[in-house]
C-alpha cells in the first residue's frame, strides 16, 4: 500500500510539472521593420480613403463585378488554398493529440496444447485463455515540446489563412487586369476600324483624282499602302482580345471559350474612380496577406526551435493497464481474474552523435530564413505600392497631353482632307495627318487602359479584396460580393 501511495505521489508531481512547466526554446516576438511615414509617389493624387474590401465596385462596371463574384466562387487556385487551410487545421488536431493520454482496448483468445511425457506417462494438456482489458499511456510534456509543436501548428493555420487571402487578393486583381485589357483591346480595334474606314475613303478619293489626271500613281500607292498597314494591325488586336477572354474563363475555373459569347460585344474601358486609397505605409503591414503570412511563418519556425530543443531533455511517460484473464469465457469478468499495472517511466538520449544539437541549428537557420523572407516581403510590398502610385500619377499627365494631341490631330486631318480635295495641298499632308491621328488615338486608348490597370495594381499592392476586420483564422470567409 505504501508503494502504491508513492507511485501516485510521483505521478501527481510529474503532472504538476507538465501543467506549470515552461516550454523550452525562444518565445516569438513580432519582427520590427522600418517603413516610411508617407508615400512619395502620390503627387497630390491621394484623397479620401477608398473601399479596399470591394474596390472593384468603384469602377461602376457590372460585368467586372460579376466576373470577380464568379471567380471567388469557382477559381481553382482559391479552392486549392481552401484545401490547404483544411489540411493545416487537421494537422493541428494531430499535433495537439500529443498533449493527451492514449487509451487502447485489447482482447484476445488462444487455444493451446502442452506436450505430454512418456516418462511420467502424462498426456498432452489443452488450455483455453481469454483476455480483455485497457492499456493507457501518456507522455508528459514537461519541457513543452508538444506545446511548442501545437504553437507551430496554430501558426501554420494562420499562414494558411493568409495564403488564402493572398490568393483572393491576387485573383481579384488578375480578373480586373484581364478585363481592363480586354476592353482596351476592343477599343483599339474600334479606333483602328474607324481609321481604316477614313483611310479607305481617302484612297477612293485619290483614285478619283488620279483618274482625272490631278495626282500621280504614287499618291494612289501611298493611300493603298496606308490602308493595308492599318488593316494588318487589326487581326493582332483581335487575337489579344480573344486571349484575354480565355484568361478570364480560366480564372473563373471554366473552359477557355466559355465566355466568348458574353464578353465579345464591345464595351468601354472601366472608368477610374475619383478617389484613391489613402492608407499609410505602416498600414500595409496589417493589410497585405503575403506579409502577414510571412510573419506567421516566422512564428511557426521559432516554435519549432523549442520542439527540437525539447529533445535534449528526458521524456517522462505514465503507463498503465487493467484487465481480466481467465481460461473460461463465462468466468472472465471476475475480481479474482483481474490484473493491473501502473507506473511512470523515463527515457533520455545519452548519445546521439550530435543529431539533436544539429537539428536545433537547422531550426534556427530556418527561422532566420523566414525572417529574411518577411523583410523581403515588406520591401516588395512597399515597392509595389510606390510603382503603382507613380505610374498612375505620370499616366494622368500623359493622358491629358494625349487628349490635347488627339483634338489637334483631328483638326489637322479635317483641314488636310479639305485642302487636298480642293487641290491646295499634296497627298503627303493627308497621309501624315491620318497617321498622326491614328497613332494619337491609339495611344489615348492605351493610356486610358493604363490608368485603370495602374489603379488595379495599386489596389492589389495594398492588399485589397478581403475584410481586415475578420481576424479569426477559424472563421475565414471571402468578402460577400
Amino acid at each position: 500500500m505504501r508503494r502504491l501511495n508513492y507511485i501516485w505521489l510521483c505521478i501527481f508531481y510529474i503532472c504538476s510539472l507538465t501543467i506549470t512547466g515552461c516550454p523550452v526554446g525562444p518565445n516569438y516576438h513580432l519582427p520590427r521593420v522600418s517603413v516610411p511615414s508617407a508615400w512619395t509617389g502620390t503627387a497630390g493624387q491621394t484623397t479620401a480613403a477608398a473601399d479596399l474590401v470591394h474596390w472593384w465596385t468603384a469602377f461602376n462596371d457590372p460585368n467586372l463585378t460579376s466576373l470577380i463574384d464568379r471567380a471567388v466562387n469557382s477559381n481553382l487556385d482559391l479552392k486549392q488554398a481552401e484545401s490547404r487551410l483544411r489540411q493545416a487545421r487537421a494537422a493541428r488536431i494531430v499535433v495537439s493529440a500529443g498533449l493527451w493520454p492514449t487509451l487502447d482496448a485489447t482482447g484476445s483468445y488462444s487455444h493451446s496444447q502442452t506436450a505430454g511425457s512418456a516418462k511420467t506417462k502424462t498426456s498432452p494438456t489443452r488450455r483455453d485463455l481469454w483476455q480483455t482489458g485497457l492499456d493507457a499511456a501518456w507522455e508528459l510534456d514537461i519541457f513543452g515540446g508538444v506545446r511548442r509543436n501545437v504553437e507551430a501548428a496554430e501558426s501554420d493555420i494562420q499562414a494558411a489563412v493568409e495564403d488564402q487571402r493572398d490568393v483572393l487578393v491576387t485573383l481579384a486583381g488578375e480578373v480586373a487586369l484581364n478585363y481592363v485589357e480586354l476592353r482596351g483591346f476592343q477599343q483599339e480595334i474600334v479606333i483602328a476600324q474607324n481609321n481604316l474606314k477614313a483611310q479607305r475613303h481617302t484612297a477612293e478619293l485619290t483614285r478619283q483624282r488620279f483618274g482625272s489626271g490631278l495626282v500621280g500613281a504614287l499618291d494612289v500607292a501611298n493611300a493603298d499602302a496606308q490602308v493595308g498597314t492599318t488593316a494588318s494591325q487589326i487581326p493582332a488586336m483581335e487575337t489579344s482580345a480573344q486571349q484575354a477572354i480565355y484568361n478570364l474563363s480560366v480564372l473563373l475555373g471554366r473552359e477557355p471559350t466559355s465566355l466568348l459569347e458574353e464578353l465579345s460585344p464591345v464595351s468601354t474601358i472601366p472608368v477610374t474612380p475619383p478617389d484613391l486609397p489613402a492608407e499609410l505605409p505602416s498600414d500595409l503591414l496589417r493589410r497585405r496577406p503575403d506579409i502577414r503570412r510571412a510573419e506567421a511563418q516566422i512564428h511557426a519556425a521559432t516554435a519549432r526551435i523549442g520542439v527540437a530543443t525539447a529533445d535534449l531533455f528526458p521524456k517522462f511517460n505514465l503507463t498503465g493497464s487493467a484487465g481480466y484473464q481467465s481460461n473460461a469465457l463465462d468466468t472472465l469478468i471476475n475480481s479474482q481474474n483481474s490484473l493491473w499495472s501502473l507506473g511512470p517511466s523515463i527515457s533520455w538520449q545519452i548519445f546521439n552523435a550530435g543529431s539533436v544539437s544539429a537539428n536545433i541549428e537547422v531550426r534556427k537557420a530556418l527561422t532566420e530564413q523566414a525572417l529574411l523572407t518577411y523583410q523581403k516581403a515588406v520591401l516588395t510590398a512597399l515597392q509595389d505600392v510606390e510603382n503603382a502610385l507613380v505610374s498612375y500619377s505620370k499616366e494622368q499627365q500623359r493622358h491629358k497631353a494625349l487628349e490635347d494631341t488627339v483634338t489637334a490631330n483631328r483638326k489637322a486631318v479635317d483641314l488636310a482632307t479639305q485642302l487636298y480635295s480642293q487641290g491646295q495641298t499634296e497627298f503627303l499632308s493627308v497621309l501624315d495627318s491620318q497617321r498622326s491621328l491614328y497613332a494619337s488615338e491609339d495611344s489615348l486608348v492605351q493610356s486610358t487602359r493604363n490608368l485603370s490597370t495602374d489603379l488595379v495594381s495599386l489596389y492589389k499592392a495594398l492588399g485589397g479584396g478581403w475584410d481586415s476586420q475578420s481576424q479569426d483564422p477559424n472563421n475565414f470567409n471571402p468578402p460577400a460580393l
